[in-house]
């Protein structure tokens, strides 16, 4: 496969360099290598829903509420994060151990889905759960419970987030599952010593706004700058009847580290499950099937998988290895770069005259079977709230909270002064709906079937594209009936 990933675990850690107060420099970030997402943070199958309680109105009376806090399905269960997630719950608790008690339950990573999944089926389940990702909220579908009351109930301030994050968290649904927390929008890293190379003008940094010629900023103008900032060995660009595709020694465009459902989602969301739960192509990610295959095998300015995992392109790095002019990828990417390229950040392109900004994004879940969900909502509440910069210190990623943004991006200034990183925080009012991560039925195996395609299409040229994309369809209805 053309692309490895990075495990939740690995990028939080890797965060924490960049935003956290407490992370080490940028030039003492670990030169890290990406490694397959964890199995424990994969959908495989729906959860059964359970009956919501409406919430009371009373607080708490009596002794403290013992609230059990999930830890492992994201990241937590480092040593270092453990340390500090220990002091947080200290301090947590002596503040409000009189209504609440805070009691960490943290388990392995590896074993985590298995774990939870035991504890929901047997009614001894946590009470929150995170930080979690998206693909870990997905793996336990119709478990979570539906916010929506007790925010109505608690009066809780849900203005202090974008709209659009509130409603990423919906899923889909009329309910208002999770608070947002922490996030890590897409952007486009480009390096700038390519374009002063090539003395030509800096993507726009401006969500929506045009290009410096006044060409409206959509992935057909990418594309021509890509060609144009894609270099063979005689100097020749791919614009040029001269050029040489087998000797390329600098690309224009590459979306580093993602899968074929992230590299299409720029171009709209959308999803492999349609409307009535069967498999299906969206049409906005056929047309971006085409265009990145066309940008490998036609017009060059994209990197096949030989060129991806050559050391041309550092062995899978390939913007980190200073040789690809633009890279649509989220803020956590921050970590692997910064010492090889002199880069900044631009808006992500439009096609059709929408923009997609894809979002990684972490929180906090309570279930429906919680034993107390007002006192588990009213901790919750604190937690993405007031202490969100503690518990940010921790995880890393950007605060969803506006309140907190400007105290979280003068501290990322002190590692990346160069960058404009007001366009991390415009990214936030683009996020993709659906997710780029959503669920899909026989998770495992469908996410292996559309990664086979993947690994055709980016290995093999002459494919008869829309034939191919039509057969992965077929396969992933197949696979959809093996558990419908």
């Amino acid at each position: 496969m053309r692309y490895k990933w990075f495990s939740l675990m690995s990028v939080f850690v890797l965060l924490v360099v960049s935003i956290a107060a407490c992370g080490p420099s940028a030039t003492e970030a670990p030169a890290a290598e990406p490694i397959e997402e964890p199995a424990a943070d994969e959908p495989t199958e729906e959860v059964a829903e359970e009956p919501t309680e409406e919430p009371s109105e009373e607080e708490p009376a009596g002794e403290s509420v013992e609230i059990r806090w999930f830890i492992g399905l994201g990241a937590g269960g480092n040593p270092e994060e453990i340390e500090k997630e220990e002091a947080f719950v200290e301090a947590f608790n002596a503040e409000h151990g009189d209504k609440y008690r805070l009691v960490m339950d943290i388990v392995p990573n590896e074993t985590a889905y298995d774990v939870l999944k035991t504890q929901i089926a047997s009614g001894d389940v946590p009470d929150i759960v995170g930080p979690v990702g998206v693909r870990g909220l997905a793996s336990f579908e119709g478990a979570w419970l539906d916010l929506s009351p007790y925010i109505e109930a608690a009066n809780y301030d849900m203005t202090d987030f974008p709209p659009e994050l509130v409603e990423f968290y919906r899923f889909g649904t009329d309910q208002q599952l999770f608070l947002p927390f922490a996030v890590y929008p897409a952007v486009l890293f480009y390096n700038k010593d390519l374009f002063d190379e090539a003395g030509v003008d800096y993507p726009p940094h401006e969500w929506g706004a045009p290009y410096a010629d006044g060409d409206q900023w959509t992935f057909d103008k990418l594309k021509d700058l890509a060609m144009f900032l894609t270099v063979d060995a005689d100097g020749n660009d791919a614009t040029m009847e001269e050029f040489d595709p087998d000797n390329i020694v600098q690309f224009g465009y590459d979306a580093t580290w993602q899968d074929i459902r992230a590299d299409w989602t720029y171009f709209g969301a959308a999803s492999f499950v349609g409307p009535d739960g069967s498999a299906h192509m969206p049409e906005v990610w056929r047309d971006a099937a085409h265009w990145y295959y066309d940008g490998m095998w036609t017009n060059w300015f994209v990197p096949n998988s030989s060129y991806v995992n050559s050391d041309l392109l550092a062995q899978g790095n390939p913007f980190g290895s200073g040789k690809v002019a633009m890279c649509p990828t989220k803020s956590w990417y921050t970590c692997c770069t910064q010492d090889a390229t002199n880069y900044d950040i631009a808006a992500i392109p439009s096609y059709e005259d929408d923009i997609t900004s894809e979002l990684h994004a972490d929180t906090f879940g309570i279930l429906r079977a919680a034993k107390n969900p007002e006192a588990s909502f009213a901790v919750l509440g604190l937690m993405v709230g007031e202490y969100a910069p503690d518990l940010l210190e921790v995880y890393g990623g950007l605060p969803a909270r506006v309140s907190q943004q400007e105290e979280a991006l003068a501290t990322m200034a002190e590692n990346f002064p160069d960058l404009d990183l007001q366009v991390f925080v415009d990214a936030m009012s683009y996020p993709d709906d659906p997710s780029h991560e959503s669920g899909m039925p026989n998770f495992l195996k469908a996410s292996d079937t559309y990664a086979t395609f993947g690994g055709l299409y980016e290995t093999t040229p002459g494919l008869e594209l829309d034939a191919e994309l039509d057969k992965m369809v077929e396969d992933l209805q197949a696979v959809f009936d093996e558990v419908q």
